[in-house]
């Protein structure tokens, strides 16, 4: 279970220091994680094991709706598999660092599932939408939730 918002900072290369407490369930017996992107101009983050159903979903869908053929495009053509390194970083390609906006500063957000990776300036964004939602209707789905 991935939680928490934690600040991080994207290396010269563009490698991502995982935290400790979150790579053994990321990269469970060192298999590669996958990195792709997120129509909102984030990154997903997820352990390969668990990207692998996301992915069979995916492929599985109508290319010929433009719609979905674009979504594919977007999850499985930037879907990278990278391992970490001796120190647990992992290397953020160019073209997904693009993507989303990252910078020196990123947020690695918690999903459950996986993680979001955010720019400084998409996250501080996604605060300010999160606050406009106090003062109107909840989502569907959370109305009957007691936290």
């Amino acid at each position: 279970m991935f939680q928490g918002a934690i600040a991080l900072s994207l290396d010269a290369k563009g490698r991502l220091a995982i935290p400790a407490r979150h790579r053994d369930s990321l990269v469970p017996d060192g298999a590669p994680l996958v990195i792709t992107a997120h129509p909102h101009q984030c990154l997903l983050v997820y352990p390969r094991s668990t990207w692998e159903g996301i992915r069979q979903q995916v492929s599985a869908l109508p290319g010929l709706d433009p719609a979905t053929a674009s979504l594919k495009r977007l999850l499985i053509g930037f879907a990278q598999e990278e391992e970490l390194d001796a120190a647990g970083r992992v290397l953020v390609a160019p073209s997904s660092r693009q993507w989303a906006g990252l910078d020196k500063q990123v947020w690695l957000v918690g999903q459950g599932s996986h993680f979001e990776l955010w720019s400084d300036a998409g996250w501080q964004k996604q605060q300010e939408a999160m606050l406009a939602l106090s003062s109107g209707a909840l989502p569907t789905g959370f109305e009957s939730l007691a936290l």
